[in-house]
Protein backbone atom coordinates (compact mmCIF):
# COMPACT_ATOMS: atom_id res chain seq x y z
CA UNK A 1 0.00 0.00 0.00
CA UNK A 2 1.34 3.36 -0.49
CA UNK A 3 2.03 5.74 2.92
CA UNK A 4 -0.05 7.66 4.11
CA UNK A 5 0.71 10.80 6.00
CA UNK A 6 0.06 11.25 9.29
CA UNK A 7 1.69 13.91 11.49
CA UNK A 8 -0.23 14.58 14.36
CA UNK A 9 -2.23 11.90 16.88
CA UNK A 10 -4.95 13.02 19.17
CA UNK A 11 -5.36 10.80 22.58
CA UNK A 12 -8.02 11.12 23.76
CA UNK A 13 -7.76 8.18 26.59
CA UNK A 14 -5.61 7.00 28.92
CA UNK A 15 -3.38 4.32 27.11
CA UNK A 16 -0.37 2.75 27.88
CA UNK A 17 2.55 5.18 27.61
CA UNK A 18 4.17 2.63 25.03
CA UNK A 19 1.48 4.09 22.20
CA UNK A 20 3.07 7.74 22.82
CA UNK A 21 6.55 6.83 22.72
CA UNK A 22 6.12 4.44 19.67
CA UNK A 23 4.45 7.24 17.85
CA UNK A 24 6.86 9.57 18.77
CA UNK A 25 10.00 7.62 17.84
CA UNK A 26 8.51 7.89 14.31
CA UNK A 27 8.19 11.77 13.98
CA UNK A 28 4.34 11.78 14.91
CA UNK A 29 3.24 15.01 17.60
CA UNK A 30 1.42 13.23 20.16
CA UNK A 31 -1.17 15.61 22.19
CA UNK A 32 -3.04 13.51 24.87
CA UNK A 33 -6.48 15.44 26.38
CA UNK A 34 -8.39 12.92 28.29
CA UNK A 35 -12.32 12.93 29.68
CA UNK A 36 -12.96 15.82 26.86
CA UNK A 37 -16.91 16.51 27.04
CA UNK A 38 -18.06 16.38 23.20
CA UNK A 39 -18.15 19.76 22.58
CA UNK A 40 -14.38 19.81 23.72
CA UNK A 41 -14.12 17.13 20.99
CA UNK A 42 -15.03 18.83 18.35
CA UNK A 43 -13.08 21.57 18.64
CA UNK A 44 -9.89 20.36 19.77
CA UNK A 45 -10.00 17.15 16.64
CA UNK A 46 -9.99 19.86 13.63
CA UNK A 47 -6.47 19.43 12.50
CA UNK A 48 -5.64 15.93 13.69
CA UNK A 49 -4.21 13.72 11.13
CA UNK A 50 -5.19 10.70 13.90
CA UNK A 51 -7.12 10.00 16.42
CA UNK A 52 -7.02 7.42 19.04
CA UNK A 53 -9.22 6.25 21.49
CA UNK A 54 -10.34 3.53 24.01
CA UNK A 55 -14.48 2.51 24.67
CA UNK A 56 -15.48 6.09 26.27
CA UNK A 57 -14.56 8.28 23.25
CA UNK A 58 -17.83 8.60 21.31
CA UNK A 59 -16.60 9.50 17.57
CA UNK A 60 -20.00 10.02 16.57
CA UNK A 61 -20.55 11.41 12.96
CA UNK A 62 -20.43 15.44 14.36
CA UNK A 63 -17.24 14.00 15.54
CA UNK A 64 -15.59 13.13 12.64
CA UNK A 65 -17.39 15.92 10.10
CA UNK A 66 -15.86 18.24 12.56
CA UNK A 67 -12.05 16.53 11.65
CA UNK A 68 -10.72 18.87 8.87
CA UNK A 69 -7.36 16.35 8.21
CA UNK A 70 -8.25 13.08 9.81
CA UNK A 71 -7.30 9.97 8.20
CA UNK A 72 -7.24 7.04 10.96
CA UNK A 73 -8.92 6.46 13.96
CA UNK A 74 -6.98 4.02 15.83
CA UNK A 75 -9.46 2.08 18.30
CA UNK A 76 -6.99 0.44 21.58
CA UNK A 77 -9.13 -2.73 21.93
CA UNK A 78 -11.47 -4.79 19.89
CA UNK A 79 -15.16 -3.02 19.73
CA UNK A 80 -15.74 -0.43 17.70
CA UNK A 81 -19.37 0.11 18.60
CA UNK A 82 -18.21 3.89 19.91
CA UNK A 83 -17.02 4.70 16.40
CA UNK A 84 -19.57 5.84 13.71
CA UNK A 85 -17.64 3.10 11.35
CA UNK A 86 -20.24 4.37 7.89
CA UNK A 87 -19.58 8.25 8.75
CA UNK A 88 -15.91 7.26 8.62
CA UNK A 89 -15.86 5.21 5.62
CA UNK A 90 -17.76 7.90 3.48
CA UNK A 91 -14.78 10.56 4.52
CA UNK A 92 -12.52 7.99 3.37
CA UNK A 93 -11.60 7.80 6.96
CA UNK A 94 -9.54 4.53 8.16
CA UNK A 95 -10.85 2.80 11.15
CA UNK A 96 -8.66 0.49 12.57
CA UNK A 97 -8.69 -2.09 16.15
CA UNK A 98 -6.44 -4.21 18.20
CA UNK A 99 -8.09 -7.43 18.19
CA UNK A 100 -5.87 -9.64 19.74
CA UNK A 101 -4.38 -7.42 22.41
CA UNK A 102 -6.84 -7.68 25.21
CA UNK A 103 -7.89 -12.01 24.37
CA UNK A 104 -6.37 -13.23 27.22
CA UNK A 105 -7.90 -11.28 29.49
CA UNK A 106 -11.52 -11.09 28.06
CA UNK A 107 -11.16 -14.75 28.60
CA UNK A 108 -9.64 -15.22 32.21
CA UNK A 109 -12.60 -12.66 33.66
CA UNK A 110 -15.00 -14.66 31.36
CA UNK A 111 -14.06 -17.70 33.38
CA UNK A 112 -14.09 -16.02 36.49
CA UNK A 113 -17.43 -15.20 36.30
CA UNK A 114 -18.17 -18.89 35.17
CA UNK A 115 -16.49 -20.14 38.66
CA UNK A 116 -18.03 -17.30 40.22
CA UNK A 117 -21.55 -18.17 39.81
CA UNK A 118 -21.07 -22.07 39.93
CA UNK A 119 -20.10 -20.84 43.61
CA UNK A 120 -21.71 -18.02 44.49
CA UNK A 121 -18.14 -16.02 45.39
CA UNK A 122 -19.18 -12.51 45.43
CA UNK A 123 -22.37 -13.29 47.56
CA UNK A 124 -20.40 -15.09 50.05
CA UNK A 125 -17.44 -12.41 50.15
CA UNK A 126 -20.15 -10.09 51.04
CA UNK A 127 -21.95 -11.73 53.35
CA UNK A 128 -18.75 -12.32 55.13
CA UNK A 129 -17.51 -8.57 55.46
CA UNK A 130 -21.48 -8.09 57.02
CA UNK A 131 -20.55 -10.23 59.78
CA UNK A 132 -22.30 -13.30 58.55
CA UNK A 133 -21.60 -17.03 58.48
CA UNK A 134 -24.13 -18.61 55.98
CA UNK A 135 -22.57 -21.47 54.28
CA UNK A 136 -25.90 -23.16 53.62
CA UNK A 137 -27.32 -20.13 51.54
CA UNK A 138 -24.49 -20.39 49.08
CA UNK A 139 -24.51 -23.50 47.70
CA UNK A 140 -22.61 -24.14 44.38
CA UNK A 141 -22.23 -26.69 41.58
CA UNK A 142 -19.76 -28.41 40.48
CA UNK A 143 -18.61 -27.46 36.54
CA UNK A 144 -17.13 -30.78 36.49
CA UNK A 145 -19.52 -32.44 33.84
CA UNK A 146 -21.95 -29.38 33.01
CA UNK A 147 -22.32 -28.14 29.65
CA UNK A 148 -21.17 -24.82 28.40
CA UNK A 149 -22.23 -23.36 25.55
CA UNK A 150 -20.16 -20.79 23.84
CA UNK A 151 -21.73 -18.75 21.02
CA UNK A 152 -18.92 -16.97 19.11
CA UNK A 153 -15.51 -19.13 18.71
CA UNK A 154 -12.85 -16.82 17.77
CA UNK A 155 -10.03 -15.47 19.36
CA UNK A 156 -11.99 -15.46 22.82
CA UNK A 157 -14.36 -18.07 22.63
CA UNK A 158 -11.12 -20.65 22.18
CA UNK A 159 -9.53 -19.31 24.56
CA UNK A 160 -12.97 -20.08 27.01
CA UNK A 161 -13.03 -23.85 25.48
CA UNK A 162 -9.83 -25.16 26.46
CA UNK A 163 -9.23 -23.20 29.97
CA UNK A 164 -13.06 -24.92 31.01
CA UNK A 165 -12.17 -28.02 29.11
CA UNK A 166 -9.49 -28.01 32.52
CA UNK A 167 -12.56 -27.64 34.81
CA UNK A 168 -13.96 -31.59 32.70
CA UNK A 169 -16.53 -29.03 31.09
CA UNK A 170 -18.20 -30.43 27.86
CA UNK A 171 -17.80 -27.46 25.55
CA UNK A 172 -20.42 -27.12 22.70
CA UNK A 173 -20.79 -24.44 20.49
CA UNK A 174 -22.06 -21.89 17.58
CA UNK A 175 -19.94 -19.65 14.90
CA UNK A 176 -21.18 -19.19 11.37
CA UNK A 177 -17.65 -18.77 10.16
CA UNK A 178 -15.12 -21.05 12.09
CA UNK A 179 -15.66 -24.60 10.31
CA UNK A 180 -16.96 -26.91 12.45
CA UNK A 181 -13.91 -29.50 12.06
CA UNK A 182 -11.48 -26.54 13.28
CA UNK A 183 -13.19 -26.56 16.51
CA UNK A 184 -13.60 -29.82 16.72
CA UNK A 185 -9.67 -29.56 16.70
CA UNK A 186 -9.80 -28.10 20.10
CA UNK A 187 -12.74 -29.85 21.75
CA UNK A 188 -15.69 -27.55 20.88
CA UNK A 189 -18.87 -29.67 18.86
CA UNK A 190 -20.53 -26.72 16.72
CA UNK A 191 -24.54 -27.30 16.42
CA UNK A 192 -26.88 -25.04 15.19
CA UNK A 193 -28.44 -22.56 17.92
CA UNK A 194 -31.53 -24.87 17.95
CA UNK A 195 -29.83 -27.28 19.29
CA UNK A 196 -27.56 -25.69 21.85
CA UNK A 197 -29.85 -23.61 23.89
CA UNK A 198 -31.45 -26.91 25.37
CA UNK A 199 -28.37 -28.84 26.41
CA UNK A 200 -26.32 -26.18 27.93
CA UNK A 201 -26.16 -25.76 31.85
CA UNK A 202 -23.90 -22.32 31.40
CA UNK A 203 -24.06 -20.04 27.79
CA UNK A 204 -21.39 -17.55 27.44
CA UNK A 205 -21.31 -15.58 24.24
CA UNK A 206 -18.17 -13.82 22.28
CA UNK A 207 -19.72 -12.67 19.26
CA UNK A 208 -19.36 -8.83 17.88
CA UNK A 209 -22.74 -6.58 18.20
CA UNK A 210 -24.81 -6.84 14.50
CA UNK A 211 -27.96 -6.95 13.44
CA UNK A 212 -28.00 -10.48 13.86
CA UNK A 213 -26.76 -10.61 17.71
CA UNK A 214 -28.50 -8.50 19.16
CA UNK A 215 -31.40 -9.93 21.19
CA UNK A 216 -29.66 -13.00 20.59
CA UNK A 217 -30.51 -14.40 24.05
CA UNK A 218 -34.64 -12.77 24.42
CA UNK A 219 -37.44 -14.47 25.90
CA UNK A 220 -37.74 -16.64 22.97
CA UNK A 221 -34.58 -18.33 23.56
CA UNK A 222 -34.70 -18.29 27.44
CA UNK A 223 -37.63 -20.61 26.91
CA UNK A 224 -35.57 -23.24 25.39
CA UNK A 225 -32.84 -23.39 27.73
CA UNK A 226 -32.85 -25.92 30.97
CA UNK A 227 -34.30 -24.37 33.60
CA UNK A 228 -31.74 -22.06 35.70
CA UNK A 229 -29.33 -22.06 33.14
CA UNK A 230 -26.89 -19.60 33.57
CA UNK A 231 -25.01 -16.76 31.35
CA UNK A 232 -22.19 -14.62 31.07
CA UNK A 233 -21.16 -11.52 28.45
CA UNK A 234 -17.93 -10.17 28.21
CA UNK A 235 -18.74 -9.28 24.57
CA UNK A 236 -20.98 -6.62 24.60
CA UNK A 237 -24.02 -4.98 25.69
CA UNK A 238 -27.47 -5.80 24.10
CA UNK A 239 -26.66 -9.49 22.56
CA UNK A 240 -28.84 -10.20 25.85
CA UNK A 241 -32.23 -8.89 25.93
CA UNK A 242 -32.24 -7.02 28.96
CA UNK A 243 -35.54 -6.84 30.01
CA UNK A 244 -35.90 -10.71 28.89
CA UNK A 245 -32.83 -11.26 31.11
CA UNK A 246 -34.53 -9.79 33.86
CA UNK A 247 -37.70 -12.23 33.42
CA UNK A 248 -35.85 -14.92 33.19
CA UNK A 249 -34.22 -14.49 36.57
CA UNK A 250 -36.97 -13.70 38.35
CA UNK A 251 -38.82 -16.62 37.15
CA UNK A 252 -35.89 -19.07 37.69
CA UNK A 253 -35.35 -20.09 34.23
CA UNK A 254 -32.48 -18.28 33.96
CA UNK A 255 -30.30 -19.16 38.08
CA UNK A 256 -27.86 -16.26 37.53
CA UNK A 257 -26.09 -13.95 35.16
CA UNK A 258 -22.15 -12.83 34.87
CA UNK A 259 -22.53 -9.15 33.16
CA UNK A 260 -19.43 -7.01 32.19
CA UNK A 261 -21.04 -5.26 29.41
CA UNK A 262 -24.40 -3.55 29.40
CA UNK A 263 -26.81 -1.24 26.51
CA UNK A 264 -26.16 1.66 28.45
CA UNK A 265 -22.82 2.21 30.45
CA UNK A 266 -22.75 2.80 33.29
CA UNK A 267 -26.65 1.55 33.35
CA UNK A 268 -29.07 3.93 34.64
CA UNK A 269 -31.79 0.99 35.26
CA UNK A 270 -30.15 -1.30 38.20
CA UNK A 271 -32.85 -4.18 38.00
CA UNK A 272 -29.64 -6.40 36.59
CA UNK A 273 -26.88 -4.68 38.89
CA UNK A 274 -28.95 -4.92 41.93
CA UNK A 275 -30.70 -8.37 41.43
CA UNK A 276 -29.21 -10.81 43.96
CA UNK A 277 -28.17 -13.29 41.09
CA UNK A 278 -26.61 -10.98 39.04
CA UNK A 279 -22.58 -10.22 38.97
CA UNK A 280 -21.50 -7.63 37.90
CA UNK A 281 -18.55 -5.87 36.39
CA UNK A 282 -18.13 -2.06 35.33
CA UNK A 283 -16.60 -3.21 31.71
CA UNK A 284 -12.98 -4.92 33.03
CA UNK A 285 -12.93 -7.56 29.77
CA UNK A 286 -9.49 -5.25 28.47
CA UNK A 287 -8.91 -3.81 32.10
CA UNK A 288 -5.03 -5.98 32.95
CA UNK A 289 -2.08 -4.09 32.40
CA UNK A 290 -0.92 -6.76 29.94
CA UNK A 291 -3.61 -6.15 27.97
CA UNK A 292 -3.43 -2.38 28.05
CA UNK A 293 -0.12 -2.83 27.38
CA UNK A 294 -0.32 -5.08 24.13
CA UNK A 295 -3.24 -2.71 22.73
CA UNK A 296 -1.57 0.47 23.53
CA UNK A 297 1.53 -0.38 21.51
CA UNK A 298 -0.28 -2.94 18.66
CA UNK A 299 -2.40 0.35 17.65
CA UNK A 300 1.10 2.97 17.86
CA UNK A 301 2.77 -0.19 15.31
CA UNK A 302 -0.35 -0.16 13.30
CA UNK A 303 -0.20 3.65 12.42
CA UNK A 304 3.41 3.65 12.07
CA UNK A 305 3.31 0.44 9.74
CA UNK A 306 0.42 2.48 7.82
CA UNK A 307 2.39 6.08 7.49
CA UNK A 308 5.50 3.97 6.07
CA UNK A 309 3.49 1.63 3.90
CA UNK A 310 4.13 -1.70 5.12
CA UNK A 311 1.06 -3.25 6.08
CA UNK A 312 -2.82 -2.06 7.01
CA UNK A 313 -3.39 -4.42 9.89
CA UNK A 314 -6.56 -4.36 11.78
CA UNK A 315 -8.60 -1.98 9.21
CA UNK A 316 -12.73 -2.77 10.40
CA UNK A 317 -13.62 -0.17 7.41
CA UNK A 318 -12.25 0.56 4.07
CA UNK A 319 -9.11 -0.08 4.59
CA UNK A 320 -7.88 1.62 1.55
CA UNK A 321 -7.37 5.24 0.67
CA UNK A 322 -5.26 6.85 -1.91
CA UNK A 323 -1.67 8.18 -0.23
CA UNK A 324 -3.64 11.60 0.06
CA UNK A 325 -6.36 10.91 1.99
CA UNK A 326 -9.17 11.49 -0.22
CA UNK A 327 -11.48 8.37 -1.49
CA UNK A 328 -10.12 8.54 -4.57
CA UNK A 329 -9.63 4.72 -4.72
CA UNK A 330 -12.81 4.26 -3.96
CA UNK A 331 -15.01 3.74 -7.28
CA UNK A 332 -19.13 2.99 -7.48
CA UNK A 333 -20.24 0.53 -10.16
CA UNK A 334 -23.48 -1.15 -11.42
CA UNK A 335 -23.54 -4.87 -10.78
CA UNK A 336 -25.97 -7.31 -12.53
CA UNK A 337 -26.73 -10.56 -11.00
CA UNK A 338 -29.42 -12.81 -11.69
CA UNK A 339 -30.78 -10.32 -13.96
CA UNK A 340 -31.13 -7.81 -11.11
CA UNK A 341 -29.10 -4.77 -11.21
CA UNK A 342 -27.70 -3.24 -7.92
CA UNK A 343 -25.33 -0.48 -6.84
CA UNK A 344 -22.37 -1.13 -5.33
CA UNK A 345 -19.14 1.11 -3.79
CA UNK A 346 -16.02 -0.72 -3.51
CA UNK A 347 -12.34 -0.31 -3.33
CA UNK A 348 -8.94 -2.47 -3.98
CA UNK A 349 -7.00 -4.51 -1.28
CA UNK A 350 -3.57 -5.46 -1.99
CA UNK A 351 -4.57 -5.92 -5.61
CA UNK A 352 -8.29 -7.94 -4.58
CA UNK A 353 -11.40 -5.77 -5.33
CA UNK A 354 -13.53 -5.23 -2.28
CA UNK A 355 -16.93 -4.21 -1.74
CA UNK A 356 -18.04 -1.49 0.99
CA UNK A 357 -21.51 -0.75 0.07
CA UNK A 358 -24.31 -2.67 -2.14
CA UNK A 359 -27.46 -0.65 -2.48
CA UNK A 360 -26.80 1.65 0.09
CA UNK A 361 -26.12 -0.97 2.44
CA UNK A 362 -22.23 -0.28 4.16
CA UNK A 363 -20.69 -2.82 5.18
CA UNK A 364 -18.81 -3.31 8.54
CA UNK A 365 -15.88 -4.57 6.88
CA UNK A 366 -14.58 -4.86 3.39
CA UNK A 367 -16.13 -8.02 1.44
CA UNK A 368 -13.50 -9.63 -0.46
CA UNK A 369 -14.90 -10.18 -3.80
CA UNK A 370 -13.53 -13.65 -4.43
CA UNK A 371 -14.91 -17.32 -4.16
CA UNK A 372 -19.13 -18.13 -4.16
CA UNK A 373 -20.86 -15.46 -2.87
CA UNK A 374 -24.17 -15.12 -1.82
CA UNK A 375 -25.86 -11.70 -1.27
CA UNK A 376 -29.06 -11.48 0.62
CA UNK A 377 -31.78 -8.91 2.01
CA UNK A 378 -33.36 -8.92 4.89
CA UNK A 379 -34.86 -7.42 8.05
CA UNK A 380 -32.30 -7.22 10.98
CA UNK A 381 -33.11 -10.13 13.54
CA UNK A 382 -31.09 -12.47 15.76
CA UNK A 383 -32.37 -15.17 14.74
CA UNK A 384 -31.60 -14.07 10.87
CA UNK A 385 -27.70 -15.64 10.64
CA UNK A 386 -28.62 -18.89 12.55
CA UNK A 387 -32.06 -19.32 9.77
CA UNK A 388 -30.09 -18.53 7.03
CA UNK A 389 -27.24 -20.91 8.36
CA UNK A 390 -29.53 -23.72 8.88
CA UNK A 391 -31.70 -23.48 5.79
CA UNK A 392 -27.91 -23.44 4.02
CA UNK A 393 -27.19 -26.38 5.50
CA UNK A 394 -30.34 -28.41 4.95
CA UNK A 395 -29.04 -27.77 1.12
CA UNK A 396 -25.68 -28.63 1.10
CA UNK A 397 -24.21 -25.17 1.37
CA UNK A 398 -21.01 -24.23 4.33
CA UNK A 399 -20.97 -20.47 4.98
CA UNK A 400 -17.17 -19.79 4.78
CA UNK A 401 -17.37 -15.94 5.84
CA UNK A 402 -20.16 -13.52 6.43
CA UNK A 403 -20.19 -9.70 6.12
CA UNK A 404 -22.83 -7.48 7.74
CA UNK A 405 -23.65 -4.14 7.20
CA UNK A 406 -22.68 -1.69 9.98
CA UNK A 407 -26.50 -0.06 10.45
CA UNK A 408 -28.91 -2.25 12.67
CA UNK A 409 -31.93 -1.49 11.78
CA UNK A 410 -34.83 -2.35 8.95
CA UNK A 411 -34.15 -3.85 5.67
CA UNK A 412 -30.62 -4.62 5.00
CA UNK A 413 -27.85 -5.95 2.76
CA UNK A 414 -25.77 -9.20 3.84
CA UNK A 415 -22.97 -11.12 2.24
CA UNK A 416 -22.40 -14.68 2.95
CA UNK A 417 -19.37 -16.60 1.52
CA UNK A 418 -20.01 -19.80 0.31
CA UNK A 419 -18.38 -23.25 0.08
CA UNK A 420 -20.79 -23.51 -3.44
CA UNK A 421 -23.94 -21.78 -4.92
CA UNK A 422 -27.34 -22.88 -4.47
CA UNK A 423 -28.97 -24.75 -6.75
CA UNK A 424 -32.03 -22.63 -6.80
CA UNK A 425 -32.24 -19.13 -4.72
CA UNK A 426 -35.81 -19.65 -3.93
CA UNK A 427 -35.12 -21.85 -1.32
CA UNK A 428 -33.88 -18.57 0.48
CA UNK A 429 -37.71 -17.06 0.01
CA UNK A 430 -38.76 -18.14 3.93
CA UNK A 431 -36.35 -15.99 5.13
CA UNK A 432 -35.17 -13.53 2.64
CA UNK A 433 -37.00 -10.29 0.97
CA UNK A 434 -34.00 -11.07 -2.57
CA UNK A 435 -31.01 -12.78 -3.12
CA UNK A 436 -28.45 -12.82 -5.31
CA UNK A 437 -25.21 -14.97 -5.58
CA UNK A 438 -22.71 -15.71 -7.96
CA UNK A 439 -18.88 -16.78 -8.56
CA UNK A 440 -15.83 -14.79 -9.47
Amino acid sequence: MAPISIKTVLISESVDPRCRTILEENGIRVTEKQNMKKDELLAEIKDYDGLVVRSATKVTADVINAANNLRIIGRAGTGVDNVDVDAATRKGIIVMNTPSGNTISAAELTCALLMSLSRNVPQAAMSMKQGNWDRKKFMGAELYGKVLGIVGLGRIGKEVASRMQSFGMKTIGYDPITPPEVSASWGVEQMLLEQLWPQCDYITVHTPLMPSTVGLLNDETFAKCKKGVKVVNCARGGIIDEAALVRALESGQCGGAGLDVFVEEPPKNRSLVDHPNVISCPHLGASTKEAQARCGEDIALQIVDMVKGKNLVGAVNQGHCASDGTTDGVCRVEIVANGCSYKARGSVQGGVPVLLELNDSVFRQPVSLTGNLLFFKASASPQLLSSVAGLLVGEGVEIESFSAPSDRTGDLWYCVGVSSLLRDLGALKPLVKEAAQLTI
